[in-house]
């Protein structure tokens, strides 16, 4: 992600990707959990009419009334799903550097191609992850993750119900949550790098790529998370012939949930979520640039 280090064939960027990704899920999983249940609570009222109040209440009667274990409810899509995504989210984001500082003739990364490059990224890695993330949803609610087994048999049932096109529910919308993330945080990151002092150890280094990293997730949150609300509505929403879904497209959804909810609405869930990608977007940052340096050394 740096131009002033020796460039690595895609595959580097791959693994170091996707290793940066599982590490951050294995920490952070328990608040996407949390913030899944808040996002898809109607209104003040819960699934099977048990409210949520805020992330510790939330996380207090997961424990209480499912077990501790239900904070990892799902996991397994996830991390699944982590290796191709993250791998494709770092691999593409410097693929598509390269490809837009050819076609514009700019020598150096700035800050307008950081966005633009971050924002196509998020693009590529949305066609990646739309599959994972409709199983991941649905095992995380309280309502319908009793109905599967597991990740398998929840993909087999959507498909048996819903046809397999049903598994790419709520595409649209995660183009829009990932366009918006990505620019925000390779944009960001680019622009908190540019301001801090330079490292002169590798300690340094790695606390400037967690501050960098924090910051551009945290910024990345802000921006997409009224995408990420009505991705998980539209996801979680089974698909009957017939029968137009309160919940379709992203816009219109942001529209209808603003309505009936109030524009605040489009923010359940942003408390764990920045929780999570505030310092998980640090955790993705320091991990990847570890495993980008030792390949290097090994080069």
């Amino acid at each position: 992600m740096s131009n002033d280090k020796k460039s690595l064939p895609f595959i580097y960027q791959f693994f170091s990707g996707a290793i940066a990704g599982v590490s951050e899920i294995l920490v952070m999983y328990p608040l996407d959990v949390v913030k899944t249940r808040v996002q898809l609570q109607v209104g003040k009222g819960g699934a099977d009419g048990e409210a949520y109040t805020g992330m510790i209440d939330c996380f207090s009667k997961i424990i209480k009334n499912e077990g501790p274990s239900r904070l990892y409810r799902g996991i397994t899509a996830p991390i699944l799903m982590e290796a191709p995504k993250r791998a494709t989210k770092f691999a593409a984001n410097d693929e598509w550097g390269k490809f837009y500082r050819n076609a514009f003739g700019i020598d150096k990364m700035n800050q307008q191609l950081s966005v633009l490059t971050g924002a196509t990224a998020g693009a590529t890695e949305s066609f990646v992850v739309v599959p994972f993330e409709l199983v991941k949803i649905r095992l995380q609610d309280r309502a319908s993750g009793s109905k599967y087994k597991g990740p398998l048999d929840c993909a087999i049932q959507i498909v048996k119900s819903e046809g397999i096109l049903a598994m790419y529910n709520g595409l649209e919308a995660t183009l829009w949550r990932h366009i918006t993330w990505n620019a925000g945080y390779f944009g960001v990151i680019f622009k908190a790098r540019a301001l801090m002092p330079k490292a002169e150890t590798p300690t340094q280094q790695t606390l400037n790529d967690l501050i960098a990293g924090s910051i551009g997730g945290t910024a990345g949150t802000i921006l997409n998370t009224p995408f990420d609300v009505v991705k998980s509505r539209i996801q979680n929403t089974i698909k009957a012939e017939g029968v137009t879904p309160k919940y379709n497209w992203a816009f219109g959804s942001i529209f209808t949930v603003a309505k009936e909810e109030g524009f605040g609405a489009l923010y359940k869930g942003f408390i764990p979520k920045v929780l999570r990608l505030g310092p998980g977007g640090g955790i993705l940052l320091v991990v990847f640039t570890a495993c980008m340096d030792f390949f290097r050394s090994i080069q």
